[in-house]
């Protein structure tokens, strides 16, 4: 583990992963965490989690960024004492904004309540998406609203300083960078001791955009896509197949004939009712 990123949602979070790409590190963000590893990471909310199941989780990967990194990043600071910590950092006014339409994006993004809705793995995975969010972003409805509510605004505004003090306070300041995501690659790769790469610096989720930047670009949202089809393919048939079987039979047929029988009253009624 090369970089452990601290600084809370709405940083620059979705930048700092895409940068950590362009470097050339295997980078975890929220999705990967949240598909890959949601059985490990319960391990660590509950505090049963080693090191080494901490070092084993993240086997082979470089960076990690976003929630529930920056929940707990004393935790995987401890499992890989040798990698540094980046503590991003912005205007509270400019955050707080930022995070609620953020909020108010995701709640009324339709493509994003279908994936949640109709794939496996967000329903599997609801212990864990509620233990995030209600950490520090505020509640989540469950399925199958899955909408965010945030928590009172003086609350948030507290848990965000709370947050930013506690990393100041607590990380090796030798292996600290506090950092902005305006001041570009110079800081950042000096921090690294890395290269500055031949490209400009990478700006995402402007305007809380994410949602249709992963659905182009993220293969865990194509999985989670892919499988919320196949769900929703296996229940029409199956509730197809019910049909036709109740169909069948005498109690279904006469059932079906009442319902065709009274659709054909009520439009009979309708154009009545326009005659009139």
């Amino acid at each position: 583990m090369k970089v452990i990123l601290a600084g809370a949602a709405k940083t620059g979070t979705k930048t700092m992963a895409a940068a950590f790409t362009v470097l050339g590190f295997n980078t975890y963000d929220y999705l990967e965490n949240y598909f890959y590893l949601h059985k490990e990471w319960l391990k660590i909310f509950d505090g049963s989690a080693t090191n080494e199941d901490i070092r084993r989780m993240f086997d082979g990967v470089d960076s990690l960024t976003d929630a529930p990194t920056c929940i707990y990043w004393e935790e995987l600071q401890e499992a890989f004492p040798e990698a540094k910590i980046i503590l991003t950092t912005r205007d509270e006014d400019s955050w707080y904004k930022s995070l609620i339409n953020q909020f108010e994006t995701g709640n009324a993004s339709f493509l994003a309540w279908i994936i949640c809705v109709i794939s496996p793995q967000s329903i599997l995975r609801l212990s864990y998406s509620c233990h995030v969010l209600g950490r520090f972003f505020g509640d989540h409805a469950g399925w199958p609203s899955f909408k965010l509510r945030p928590f009172h605004e003086k609350v948030q505004r507290a848990l965000f300083r709370q947050h930013n003090y506690n990393v100041l306070k607590k990380a090796p300041m030798d292996k600290l960078l506090v950092y902005n995501v305006s001041e570009g690659w110079e800081p950042l790769c000096e921090f690294l001791g890395v290269e500055i790469p031949d490209k400009p610096f990478p700006h995402k989720n402007k305007g809380g955009t994410f949602i249709d930047e992963l659905v182009k670009t993220s293969p865990v949202v194509h999985q989670m896509l892919f499988q919320g089809a196949m769900s929703a393919t296996l229940m029409t048939l199956c509730v197809g197949y019910a049909g036709y079987r109740l169909y069948k039979t005498s109690s279904g047929q006469r059932w079906g004939t009442w319902i065709l029988q009274n659709a054909q009253k009520a439009v009979e009624r309708v154009r009545d009712f326009q005659k009139s």
